[in-house]
């Protein structure tokens, strides 16, 4: 979702971490100590190759109600591993504080945060948990405690001792961020040789250049490469033959790959194959061939589902010391950047050496430094067996210049990358990185590279680090900058974050931060800024709070406003046209579509970014240079037809929205109507009049339901209104289905009706000793008590069953005739041929009939779906009708954890992607400060589990001509004075342009077929728009837009801009 071609993250939501963020149940460790040993004893433990040793405690507890996003990306399975993994991050600098965050947050047994170094002024420009107070004391003690409030449950412990061998053996993966390769081969050696292997990961950030390796040892095993779902295909027809033709129906394209390992269940006629294992080829859309030959195995007859198989892949991992003269491939960022790679390769093994021989990093500005890294780069290059192609002086150079700088928005990205690859080694879960990765963002540099050396002078601040990189200059620029920032999130935070280490707002310029949103429990396991005690709290104060905490300097201004048409009095003109940078951190395409519009229209920058699981989009659009946001769209959700979700489901999904629908029937949509009726029911009975159709029949018949017919007074009643219902759904209509289409039904064309991916359904008997059964009704009646008012008692499943046993079910008998809809073009059910009118005012006379007895002030209880309430007894509801309605169809059912994902839709959400999507969008930010061409901005798509990063440069707006006019999306023609409807046409005229026709939202102000419309051709426009279109136009506003629809000098239309007419 989000951005386009693909483009992932339509929202970025995050998870809550319990209590004072306890993630897992479990007996903690000291919070900070200075670590010893870790876990001893010899009882149960997980041992495999992608874990050095991993406890697995038989009372791991995960909260599923607080963890729901990342569980929807690993799975319980990963969640456990992750909750025995011991993590060693050495070196607290800005990526060492970044992976710690995010891996803290992923929720692992233990991190050890380990630094020999004191803090420096300097090291605030990225290490969001060091303060002022903090310089001269280590690191990792300085900083412990912040990351301990992350995550109560995972034991942060400090050493500042040097690493030993004996140290290293406690961890299952070691990380050290900007050490030295020789210390870097040692270690790596030492843990590439452990039995078992110990994964290592090196990081360094040299100011817009960084570099990752991993070394997982010489046998790891990923047990899954991507994370997807397994693909899946519903049978149509097996061949009787050697290979086997299969078909499947074609709803939807089969994904499979020639070669991919599949199982077949629930065949008919062909049983056989249940539970067999064999590999597709010859895939096509709709069907593919196995090396199995069925001619004896009896005929197909109906059904079947055809499942990948996930196979798990062995890895072999070559050291770091291998690895320097023998890389292999690298890890690709930017195709524009395909020789990149293996250069850098070279020229951080240079700056290494050059570091070693002088004992320091180059220095910032230094051409003698530059130099002299440059002939040591091209020293190396001669002493190798197989020297790299032609290097780049310039580009060694500007690693020279920055290479002792440590960006904040590089930390971020890294440490969105690495924090993943220590999850990956802890795990299994996702491919590795393999096994370098170099990135540069060379394009951020001032255009004028190099500057003069006086503007690298450090001023012994905070951001002495972002100076050495961009200058003096460049930096006092990006402080006076006014930049909006809408969204509070998960992505807010780290923006925010971001921002107020970058110093944006913080000399005369301003971070508007907007969010409507309050914080909730399931938000803080990516919303880092948030804690336990500001739940409730609007995102907006809470982050801006933080993020002063962070940078007292910065000039934040926080506001609890949706930016929307409805705010416009807020966000006005003013407020955009003073502008300079819009960051959009959003959680729906509709509010993203809607800030793209006011960016196209005040001619603003716009970042984009979404994140969906370990994949995310980030997307510039720049005013005048690139397309805008709003330029394509995502395909629309596939709908399933309502036929199939009546009658005919046949995936888990079809049950859950169908159950879903019926919840907010219930009890929210019928409800409301019902309050309606209460408070002003003579306004209701005429709207139901009026309108007069089965839709107003179908209100009236629900609201007489609620108030009359079933309505409530006691709890038993609840429990017969769900019994009644439990008997309507999972057995009257099942009945009646089987009846009028039974098991050898055929279709009008002779086929039989019950073929693929029709499921043949059957009926379910009420049974008080079913789990399943007992959970629906409970749910039921808890929540019809609370629509009705009705206290809930205490009760036992023994109380439950016995007030279920007083309801009087009578025996269903289907009826013929009766007709069920199969028309999956058929938009909503059929209903009975009969005088709606008649019928409507029967029903209106029976509800004002029955309402007269209700109490004065009556009124009944509305109830939204909140799926993150695991006490509310709403997934209970939900998933248990659901499961209920699987079980008639033979569908596998799911656990509530699967059906909050589907019924709550909600996004799978990790911390890495987040880091990483922001950190990306920073460095565009330095981009748009220097006013950059479209060839330097980019782009991105990346999946962290592949892993893959795909940068690409933006897309130029589509441009149009016309004789000697021209103009994109981002012109916008403003016609000066308050002019009549003739002057606008003239004006066009002037042109040759024939203007037929101008409207001012859904008004139309003047068009040329209409005769009468020759009346106001003398008329001011602005008077035309205030009384026809019932514009508002504020003092403040010297303008308002119209639409002329014109046509060329050959009659044909013709897409101009939008018109401003600025008549004040």
């Amino acid at each position: 979702a989000g951005a386009h071609s693909p483009h992932p993250g339509q929202r970025s939501r995050g998870c809550y971490l319990n209590g004072r963020h306890a993630f897992w149940h479990l007996c903690m460790l000291p919070a900070i100590t200075k670590r010893k040993s870790v876990d001893a004893d010899n009882s149960k433990y997980f041992i495999d190759s992608p874990v050095k040793k991993v406890k697995m405690t038989d009372n791991i507890v995960i909260d599923e109600d607080l963890h729901s996003r990342q569980l929807a990306v690993y799975g319980r399975e990963t969640m456990r591993r992750l909750a025995g993994a011991h993590v060693l991050i050495s070196g607290l600098n800005g990526i060492g504080v970044e992976v710690a965050k995010n891996v803290v947050l992923a929720g692992v047994k233990a991190v050890t945060i380990h630094d020999t170094k004191a803090a420096t002024m300097a090291d605030l420009g990225a290490q969001f948990y060091l303060g002022e107070k903090d310089i001269g004391s280590n690191r990792a003690q300085a900083c412990a405690a912040r990351l301990q409030e992350l995550n109560t449950a995972v034991a942060v412990n400090v050493n500042t001792d040097p690493i030993t061998e004996a140290f290293l053996v406690q961890f299952g993966v070691v990380l050290l961020c900007d050490s030295m390769l020789d210390e870097a081969c040692k270690w790596d050696a030492f843990c590439h040789q452990h039995s078992p292997p110990i994964p290592f990961i090196k990081v360094d950030i040299r100011g817009l250049f960084g570099s990752v390796f991993c070394d997982f040892g010489p046998s790891f095993t990923v047990v899954d490469l991507d994370g997807e779902e397994p693909h899946k295909g519903i049978i149509a027809s097996i061949s009787n033959e050697m290979p086997a033709f299969i078909t499947c129906v074609d709803d939807e394209r089969l994904e499979f790959q020639d070669g991919e390992l599949v199982t077949f269940s629930e065949i008919k006629g062909m049983e056989a194959l249940n539970g067999l294992q064999a590999r597709v080829k010859n895939v096509k859309a709709h069907s593919f061939m196995i090396d199995v030959d069925t001619s004896g195995m009896g005929v197909y007859e109906r059904g079947g589902l055809v499942v990948q198989v996930k196979e798990p892949a062995k890895r072999k991992f070559k050291t770091l010391k291998e690895g320097l003269t023998d890389p292999g491939e690298f890890l690709l960022s930017d195709f524009a950047k395909f020789d990149r790679a293996p250069k850098l390769h070279l020229a951080f093994q240079a700056l290494d050496k050059f570091h070693c021989d002088t004992g320091a990093l180059p220095r910032p500005g230094s051409v003698e430094d530059a130099d002299k890294l440059w002939a040591t780069t091209k020293a190396l290059n001669t002493s190798l067996l197989q020297p790299v192609g032609e290097m780049e002086e310039e580009l060694v150079r500007k690693l020279a210049y920055g290479a002792s700088a440590e960006l904040s928005p590089m930390a971020a990205m890294f440490g969105g990358i690495v924090g993943q690859e220590v999850l990956k080694a802890c795990t299994g879960k996702f491919q590795p990185l393999f096994q370098f990765f170099y990135f540069d963002s060379c394009e951020s540099l001032p255009t004028n590279f190099p500057l003069p050396s006086e503007e690298y002078a450090p001023r012994g601040c905070r951001y002495d680090h972002q100076i050495a990189v961009f200058g003096r200059s460049a930096h006092d620029e990006l402080a006076r900058k006014k930049l909006f920032l809408v969204g509070a999130g998960a992505l807010g935070c780290e923006f925010i974050k971001n921002f107020a280490l970058m110093g944006i707002g913080c000399g005369g310029g301003s971070v508007t931060l907007t969010d409507d949103d309050v914080i909730e429990k399931s938000n803080l396991s990516r919303q880092f800024l948030f804690r336990d005690w500001d739940i409730k709290q609007p995102k907006s104060g809470a982050a801006s709070r933080a993020a002063k905490a962070i940078n007292s300097e910065i000039n934040v201004q926080s506001q609890q406003n949706r930016v929307s048409p409805d705010t416009e009095m807020v966000f006005n003109d003013t407020f955009w046209e003073g502008l300079d940078l819009v960051v959009n951190a959003l959680d729906n395409v509709n509010a993203r579509l809607y800030v793209d519009s006011r960016c196209v229209y005040f001619q603003k920058p716009l970042l984009e970014s979404g994140t969906l699981g370990t994949k995310c989009n980030t997307q510039m659009v720049i005013p005048n240079l690139t397309e805008n946001y709003g330029a394509s769209r995502d395909p629309p959700e596939k709908q399933a037809p309502m036929c199939t979700l009546h009658s005919f489901p046949f995936i888990i999904d079809h049950c859950l929205t169908w159950a879903r629908s019926e919840f907010e029937g219930f009890l929210d949509k019928t409800p409301s109507e019902a309050n309606k009726f209460l408070a002003k029911p003579a306004d209701f009975c005429a709207d139901i009049r009026k309108t007069g159709d089965a839709s107003a029949r179908e209100t009236v018949e629900r609201v007489l339901d609620v108030l009359v017919t079933n309505r409530c007074s006691t709890y038993q009643e609840c429990v017969k209104w769900v019994r009644m219902h439990f008997q309507d759904f999972f057995h009257n209509r099942i009945s009646q289905l089987v009846y009028t289409f039974p098991e050898d039904a055929k279709t009008s064309q002779g086929a039989n009706f019950w073929s693929a991916p029709k499921r043949f359904p059957s009926a379910l008997n009420f049974d008080a000793k079913d789990p399943l059964h007992l959970q629906c009704m409970r749910a039921g009646a808890n929540l019809k008590a609370q629509v009705h008012g009705i206290m809930v008692p205490e009760t036992t499943d023994d109380d439950l069953v016995a007030l279920c046993d007083k309801v009087h079910v009578e025996k269903f008998t289907p009826k013929a005739g009766v007709t069920i809809e199969t028309d999956p073009k058929a938009e909503k059910k059929s209903v009975a041929s009969m005088d709606d009118e008649s019928v409507i005012n029967d029903l209106l006379g029976r509800l004002e009939a029955g309402a007269s007895d209700l109490p004065p002030g009556y009124k009944l209880n509305t109830i939204e779906f909140e799926k993150d309430d695991d006490t509310n007894f709403h997934m209970d509801f939900i998933s248990s009708l659901a499961n209920l309605r699987a079980r008639n169809y033979q569908i596998p059912e799911v656990e509530k954890l699967q059906a909050k994902l589907i019924a709550g839709r909600i996004i799978p959400a990790i911390a890495t992607t987040t880091a990483m999507a922001t950190g990306m969008v920073c460095l565009e930010i330095y981009k748009v400060l220097r006013g950059a061409e479209i060839e330097a901005y980019r782009n991105t798509f990346a999946n962290l589990a592949l892993p893959l990063f795909a940068q690409s440069e933006p897309i130029a707006p589509k441009k149009f001509e016309y004789n000697d006019l021209s103009w994109t999306l981002w012109d916008r023609w403003i016609l000066e004075g308050d002019l009549t409807v003739q002057e606008v046409l003239d004006w066009m005229e002037e042109r040759k342009l024939t203007a037929y026709s101008i409207s001012c939202g859904q008004s139309l102000i003047y068009n040329n077929f209409f005769p009468k419309h020759k009346e106001r051709l003398g008329k001011k426009m602005s008077t035309l728009v205030v009384e026809i279109a019932k514009l508002d136009i504020p003092d403040s506003r010297r303008h308002f837009d119209v639409v002329v629809a014109v046509e060329d000098e050959e009659g044909e239309d013709l897409d101009i801009p939008l018109v401003s007419i600025r008549f004040r």
